[in-house]
């Protein structure tokens, strides 16, 4: 699969990934830290009752693998 310059893939991350990759993947794409994401789900998952956790899971399914 060919990308141009300007798109990058949302893919998850097979370098920085703990569990399913889905925070990697974020990251790298952000150009964010990977700890950090994963940090701010565990928070996001505590304050919205685990729908981050459903969130997640979801993502973990639709993102490609990287």
């Amino acid at each position: 699969m060919t990308y141009d310059s300007n798109s990058r893939p949302f893919v998850r991350s097979s370098d920085s990934k703990m569990l399913g990759g889905v925070c990697g993947g974020i990251a790298e794409y952000f150009g964010a830290d990977a700890n950090l994401v994963r940090l701010l789900t565990v928070i996001a998952a505590f304050v919205t009752g685990g729908t981050a956790i459903l969130v997640y899971l979801a993502a973990w399914m639709i993102m490609p693998q990287g």
